[in-house]
């Protein structure tokens, strides 16, 4: 199974800080958060992981991570010209990931405590389709929301105004090839990217979205009060293995 670390997003939340450096090198505990995405994938037996970047600091990538072999990986990059989406970020993994094999896909700016690799072995079983990670949560209009007909994920509402289950979506996916057709065939949103939301949906409208429960604490570090909260986690004696 293939890895794919989507961090290209510009962080405009994270202004003026980002002006300087890709939200992805900014430091949550011990480290810039990019270290505990490629150290996640590492832990769960993930050794083959394509970075997509923005232009933005891809020097300063390349100069921190190197070619993996630090974290026991091998690491492939490519650039996201222009912001187009996380669907349009993943597109770029088409040939990295071979027709037939699965993926584990995650947002940079996604730091969570749990072990992937129970998860990974889920979709390993799941014959086909897509899963994603869910986590109960408060602030749930921030976020996709699963609805829920018996124990089935049937629709994911982006940010509701009336929440339909208790769960958000995560930014951590996992698909098996097929994912590329699909966000072919998506069309841009009101904001003109190509949306994951839609490429979930899309699996849902069929019955082949999965699902698995985070049990400990996650967050997207994306904004100045969650980056604060992922390095209070992570900078413990233990931070980086949390």
């Amino acid at each position: 199974m293939k890895g794919v670390i989507l961090a290209g997003g510009t962080g405009t939340r994270l202004a003026p800080l980002t002006k300087l450096v890709n939200k992805h090198l900014l430091p949550a505990g011990k480290y810039p958060m990019i270290h505990y995405a490629v150290a996640k994938l590492a832990q769960a037996g993930i050794d083959d992981i394509l970075l997509v970047l923005g232009k933005q600091s891809a020097g300063l990538f390349i100069d921190y991570l190197g070619s993996g072999k630090a974290w026991g990986v091998r690491l492939t990059y490519r650039i996201q010209e222009e912001a187009g989406g996380i669907a349009q970020g993943l597109s770029l993994a088409e040939g990295f990931v071979d027709p037939g094999e699965k993926m584990v896909v995650l947002l940079g700016d996604n730091l969570f405590e749990d072990d992937l690799q129970p998860y990974v072995e889920q979709f390993r079983k799941q014959q086909q389709g897509a899963l994603v990670m869910l986590k109960e949560a408060d602030d749930l209009n921030r976020y996709g929301v699963p609805v829920f007909l018996q124990d089935n994920i049937i629709f994911i509402e982006e940010k509701p105004s009336t929440p339909k289950s208790r769960y958000c979506v995560t930014g951590i996916y996992m698909y098996d090839a097929s994912v590329f057709q699909v966000i072919r065939h998506i069309r841009p949103s009101q904001r003109g990217e190509l949306e994951i939301t839609d490429v979930n949906n899309a699996y849902a409208m069929e019955g082949r979205l999965g699902y698995g429960l985070l049990s400990g604490w996650w967050t997207d570090a994306g904004t100045f009060g969650s980056l604060r909260e992922a390095g209070e986690k992570l900078g413990g004696p233990q931070g980086e293995e949390r």
